[in-house]
């Protein structure tokens, strides 16, 4: 699943003055949120839910389609569902994926298909406010940080065993 957000960044008091405010203003940085998730059932109710595993976020210069295409031919596989709220940036996504399913984010559908990665921006604004303001040159790196957390979470006793096993590895990088 897809969704975007918009994280408030560092901006001197003089210039904040000549900027618009809201949603989309030039003080806002726009990050892009992917979220892998898997719907569950319960055999006993029949009730489903969603669990979710990994996510990535991008911080994107801005909402235009060519950007987003980009970033999911980059970091997606063409053989998946993609599930996105009903932004006209996402209108061609189904060209050149799998399966591109569009939800209306208010709907209980799109509350249902798009919880996590709206947790996931939830979470990570909250995690935000520690600092006073983050410039937009350094957001990325804040980004790194949250979902390199976020996605190792389950991994508890086995996170040293892990990083031992990932240093020591060998990885080949062809060049070609």
């Amino acid at each position: 699943m897809k969704t975007q957000t918009f994280v408030t960044k560092d901006t001197d008091a003089q210039q904040k003055l000549d900027l618009s405010r809201g949603r989309e203003s030039q003080q806002k940085a726009i990050v892009a949120v992917l979220a892998e998730s898997t719907i569950l059932e319960d055999f006993k109710t029949g009730e489903l839910t969603k669990s979710c595993r990994y996510f990535k976020m991008k911080k994107i210069e801005n909402l235009k389609a060519k950007t987003a295409e980009k970033l999911i031919r980059n970091l997606l596989e063409k053989d998946i569902v993609l599930q996105t709220d009903e932004r006209t940036t996402y209108s061609k996504f189904g060209d050149f994926i799998g399966v591109h399913v569009k939800e209306i984010s208010g709907t209980k559908e799109g509350k249902f298909n798009l919880k996590w990665a709206h947790t996931a921006i939830s979470n990570f604004k909250s995690d935000l406010r520690k600092y006073r303001m983050v410039s937009e040159g350094k957001l990325q790196n804040y980004l790194n940080e949250f979902f390199y957390k976020l996605n190792r979470r389950y991994f508890g006793e086995r996170l040293f065993d892990r990083l031992v096993i990932a240093s020591i590895q060998t990885y080949w990088q062809s060049s070609g």
